[in-house]
């Protein structure tokens, strides 16, 4: 697997971990991790209040709601309080299935296997754009007749195509039972984003995958069959918490009734 690592080209994994703290990056994604945060200097605000609202919300899910499966796609390098950390401190046999498809985030997914032992972690290697696998494969540790939790932090802004991302969310949904929670993050040019324009077309021209901004209508869009909880469809660092400021980064929890 380490023969598809590139290190000659900024990679969206791990530039997102140089702008959490973390040492899994190389010096190219630094340097464009460094310009980018030049052209929007929020970016690091962007991250580290999206990691936040994945332990917000899985701790809400985990504890008031009581999910006890999670399906984690668009894992990304484990950092400090991965899914399976906050879950199984709530709840310790909760279940995890993480989904990445970038090699290096592979290497590192032992790190993300340990399970407390009453609950369970599990890792595949597969792509967002290809739900129908990712379902099969995650039903070899999740009951798929129980509600899951679906998490989606940062991975429809990979999928270009707003019809096709959305084509992805139903899928996945129509898997899953009654009860079950869909999860998800998204950059947007709103929400005091807009300088946020040329940093995208910077990182496209100069690192892998490339990404897409979408407005409030259209993550809304993903949500449509879904009842969205409290406090709705806002920017990830206000979700259930008193942020100082805001991010260009929506966040939403939505319920399937």
């Amino acid at each position: 697997m380490t023969s598809r690592i590139r290190t000659d080209i900024a990679h969206n994994a791990r530039v997102w971990n140089y702008w959490l703290g973390g040492k899994d990056n190389y010096p190219v994604d630094r340097a464009v991790g460094d310009r980018i945060t030049g052209m929007y200097p929020s970016i690091g605000e962007v991250a580290r209040a999206d990691r936040a609202f994945l332990g917000r919300a899985v701790s809400h899910l985990a504890g008031e709601v009581g999910i006890r499966q999670f399906l984690d796609i668009g894992t990304g390098l484990p950092t400090a309080d991965n899914t399976h950390e906050v879950a199984q401190r709530v709840a310790p046999d909760s279940r995890i299935v993480y989904v990445d498809n970038d090699p290096i985030v592979l290497t590192h997914a032992r790190a993300l296997l340990t399970s407390a032992p009453q609950g369970a972690t599990e890792y595949i290697d597969a792509d967002a754009h290809d739900p129908r696998r990712i379902v099969r494969a995650a039903g070899h540790l999740l009951d798929l007749d129980r509600p899951v939790a679906v998490m989606m932090l940062g991975i429809l802004n990979f999928v270009l195509d707003t019809e096709e991302a959305g084509s992805i969310v139903r899928t996945l949904m129509a898997a899953v039972p009654s009860g079950s929670h869909l999860v998800l993050t998204h950059p947007t040019l709103e929400l005091g984003g807009e300088g946020n324009a040329e940093a995208m077309e910077f990182w496209n021209a100069n690192a892998t995958p490339p990404i897409t901004a979408r407005s409030r209508e259209e993550v809304a869009s993903f949500l449509d069959g879904l009842e969205i909880l409290e406090p709705g469809i806002v920017s990830c660092a206000s979700w259930r918490f008193a942020a100082a400021t805001e991010v260009a980064q929506f966040g939403a929890v939505a319920r399937k009734p």
